[in-house]
């Protein structure tokens, strides 16, 4: 083919210098961090935030930073977000403009968080992802000869009353130039055009990306999506369309549910009509199993590119039945406060899965996190952080192998020495850059998708909820919880046990309405993925018999927990903890209905 030495020369030579640049900055990591951290401090220096503590940011050393500075939460920077978000645009955290916000997790006040971004993230971003490929590519060459079928998507955005966006930051990457107007090249060519996952109706999106994906089987060398609880729906989405996906194959058209003409224009470049092909998927579509149905499909597929540490480590087995045993490979390490690194081993096992964090990114610091580990505690109460150690951080290069901390940063966008949340174990280094597994985000108890929902937040919402039982004379007595993911979407179980001191019975309608009640009460990612991504199921309160929780401590105790210190679990993830509540469950009630959710903050307008 004309010009294919010439690309592959080209592709061959950015593979060396990306490669390269992963060496020079690891090698010289605290040299590179000393860099980074000067260079935030004197392009900020006369930053309001700064000033506040008497930094300036000009003459500012390391030590200075670290003695002055404070190591700050999402709700310590409220206000000052809050005044970006109103309109203010004096140099409050940044002398850079901020361009928007970047939407993340929920707080327990129920809303997202906004973190501060500047338009030059977007390449300190694109830099990383250009960096994924070379590093596969030495454990899987010959990627460039294909595709990659991936299913992206992006999110409603909301504007603030100061008219910045507030959107999540993968939404954010996918509409900027970077992504819609890369040049082409083989790491980054997919078989989704552009249309369709700029797509904001989601059943729109995946359909045509997955038609797409299924004409193209043969070009496709990797699959993925962001999280394996996505690319899990995909599965169960083509589970149930591939009748109608099959008959536009056949065809050469597209189901008339697909009204978005951009979408209907991009697929139709790209489809033409083999009854061979519908044939061939509609053959394995009706075999009695759906074991290896991606292999089938696709059969040139080397591995599949998900999140699977973490709470996605839940989909594991459900990845491996669809994708008989290929590697699952998390190729970075990233969220809306900043990208952190990249998995240098990318065919390690999941569990086994490092992150070496790229120290241009930001500066990093680390609190050492002081953990209760163990069966015993992990039945009996929420995992813990010592506080005592709050300003006790610890610099990249300093981190001891096999010690947990928390991951602390200060970004080019305005963060600094923000708590990101995330706990992290130290599992080697390269050269002088520690690699990381992700142990657990602090105080998460209950994950499906993106949501992230804390032992605070799920308090409050079984209190609300549990206010619906006292016109009968019922009380809550315990509860606790666990995220069911043996279906897909993936739902929240709360098992109650109640106390009945009235003659009244309950009748169904309010048990489900104390379903719903719990759901209101959740933060607005966890609405979202109810209500619009439909990543997550209808909520179910599962009613126990009387001294169920008894009998979880009795349980606790035999396995060697100390009665002083038993605390009823408000999350359960051991198997027979939820065989054993299983088993005395009396009846089961599912939300009937979605809760509220729009996008942006409850007190702000979408855009128009």
């Amino acid at each position: 083919m004309p010009g294919e030495a010439p690309m592959k020369n080209l592709v061959c030579e950015k593979s060396r210098k990306a490669l390269q640049f992963i060496e020079d900055v690891t090698r010289n990591a605290d040299e590179v961090q000393r860099k980074v951290l000067a260079e935030i401090l004197s392009r900020n220096a006369n930053v309001e935030y700064l000033q506040r503590y008497g930094l300036n940011g000009n003459k500012a050393e390391r030590e200075t930073f670290k003695k002055v500075m404070p190591v700050v939460s999402y709700e310590d920077l409220k206000p000052d977000i809050d005044r970006i978000a109103n309109g203010d645009t004096s140099q409050i955290i940044c002398s850079q403009p901020i361009s928007e916000f970047l939407t993340s997790s929920g707080t327990s006040a129920g809303e997202r968080k906004l973190m501060p971004t500047i338009e030059e993230e977007l390449g300190r971003r694109s830099l990383l992802y250009s960096l994924l490929m070379p590093v596969m590519n030495q454990f899987v060459p010959g990627l460039d000869r294909g595709k990659g079928m991936y299913f992206l998507f992006i999110k409603s955005e909301a504007k603030t009353p100061g008219g910045l966006l507030a959107r999540p930051v993968l939404t954010s990457y996918y509409k900027s130039s970077y992504f819609r107007d890369r040049p082409y090249d083989p790491c980054t060519n997919y078989t989704s055009p552009n249309e369709t996952i700029l797509c904001q109706d989601s059943y729109q999106s995946m359909y045509s990306q997955l038609l797409c994906g299924l004409y193209q089987n043969y070009d496709v060398l990797r699959v993925g999506a962001v999280f394996a609880s996505g690319f899990i729906r995909a599965i169960k989405f083509l589970e149930k369309h591939w009748i109608l996906l099959c008959n536009d194959i056949r065809n050469g058209t597209i189901d008339p549910k697909i009204s978005d003409p951009s979408v209907r224009e991009a697929v139709l470049k790209i489809l033409k009509p083999s009854q061979k092909l519908a044939d061939f998927i509609e053959a394995e579509c009706t075999r009695e199993s759906w074991k290896g149905i991606i292999t089938r499909l696709w059969p040139n597929t080397k591995y599949i590119d998900v999140i699977v540490t973490g709470t996605m480590s839940q989909y594991i087995p459900t990845l491996d039945y669809y994708c008989d045993g290929l590697p699952l490979v998390c190729t970075m390490y990233a969220s809306s406060e900043c990208y952190f690194g990249l998995n240098l081993n990318p065919l390690s096992k999941p569990s086994e899965v490092s992150y070496t964090l790229i120290p241009t990114m930001a500066y990093f610091e680390f609190l050492p996190a002081n953990r209760k580990n163990g069966l015993i505690n992990s039945i009996t109460a929420p995992t813990s952080l010592d506080q005592k150690k709050d300003q006790e951080l610890v610099d990249l290069v300093d981190v001891k192998l096999g010690e947990e901390y928390e991951l602390v940063v200060t970004t080019y966008a305005g963060l600094y020495r923000y708590r990101v949340g995330d706990i992290l174990r130290v599992a080697g280094f390269k050269n002088k850059a520690p690699q990381f597994n992700f142990v657990c985000r602090k105080n998460v108890v209950l994950s499906i998708d993106s949501d992230k929902t804390d032992e605070v937040e799920l308090q409050n919402a079984v209190q609300n909820a549990a206010n619906h039982l006292l016109p009968f004379g019922a009380s809550l007595t315990e509860y606790t919880s666990y995220a069911d993911t043996s279906k897909i979407p993936g739902h929240y179980v709360v098992f109650w046990e109640i106390c009945l001191s009235g003659t009244t019975p309950i009748p169904p309608s309010v048990f489900e309405d104390c379903c719903l009640a719990i759901e209101e009460s959740l933060n607005s990612v966890y609405r979202q993925g109810r209500v619009s991504d439909k990543s997550i199921g209808p909520l179910e309160i599962r009613i126990t018999e009387k001294g169920t929780f008894d009998k979880l401590m009795d349980f606790a105790l035999s396995q060697g927990a100390s009665i002083n210190q038993y605390k009823a679990p408000r999350c359960v993830k051991y198997a027979p903890i939820i065989e054993l509540l299983n088993s005395r469950v009396v009846s089961s009630y599912i939300s009937p209905k979605c809760p509220k959710w729009a996008p942006g903050h409850k007190q702000w307008c979408t855009p128009n």
